[in-house]
């Protein structure tokens, strides 16, 4: 199994943080290391990463620096990328491992929300796969790519929303960038939240705004650094 540098930024997710963190440490051979990028400095995040042994960084509130700086850092060979909300299950090391051995040089997760599902799950995760497939995953998939490939491609751009874009297209065009079908399970509170319809709406707005050329950081201090699944 090639070994496999965990990268998660975070920001004032503490209590998601450590779960996280314990769901990595639960894993059979579990990563060579975790690192951490807290854009928060906080003394909580801290904390929690010294009782999992995780490298604690700190960084500017910014999603793309923040794994920019982790990657940096890491020294395995596959590079590993996680949000602090996430929830895998516990093959999905051997889930990645297989895709490399396979000749990928990088991949992503399928889509899931975690638990509490309601119906409008069952309509909006077949439509992300859709996307996924002939657009860009997004970070909350659990982005996995080979080191040497991730600074090939540049790395994540240094924004707060869509800075998997760049890195993916890129990886795509040095080799193959692989759908699992192992799920990753997403937090599904900010739907609940903001409402199933109106935050997707919100969120395809962010996209076509995107594509039409508005730069990042403009989109999140017009709607707030917010996920864009």
């Amino acid at each position: 199994m090639p070994s496999f540098s965990v990268i998660i930024p975070c920001y004032r997710d503490e209590d998601k943080l450590a779960y996280l963190l314990y769901q990595l440490h639960q894993l059979p051979n579990g990563p060579e290391e975790i690192i951490v990028v807290d854009g928060a400095v906080s003394e909580r995040c801290r904390e929690i990463c010294k009782q999992y042994s995780a490298h604690w960084l700190t960084s500017e509130p910014c999603r793309g620096e923040q794994l920019r700086a982790g990657a940096a850092l890491a020294k395995a060979e596959v590079l590993w990328f996680l949000h602090a909300d996430a929830r895998f299950s516990k093959d999905s090391l051997g889930a990645m491992t297989s895709a490399l051995e396979q000749g990928a040089v990088g991949g992503y997760f399928r889509f899931r929300f975690d638990v509490p599902r309601t119906w409008p799950a069952l309509i909006l995760e077949p439509a992300i796969a859709l996307r996924c497939r002939y657009g860009v995953p997004y970070g909350d998939q659990g982005i996995f790519v080979l080191r040497e490939i991730y600074k090939k491609a540049g790395g994540h751009g240094p924004w707060p929303l869509f800075e998997e874009v760049p890195l993916v297209r890129q990886v795509r065009r040095l080799g193959s960038f692989q759908s699992l079908r192992e799920p990753i399970f997403v937090d599904p509170c900010r739907w609940q939240q903001d409402g199933w319809w109106r935050r997707t709406w919100k969120n395809r707005q962010l996209a076509l705004n995107f594509a039409c050329g508005v730069a990042p950081n403009e989109l999140a201090s017009r709607y707030g650094s917010d996920s864009h699944s």
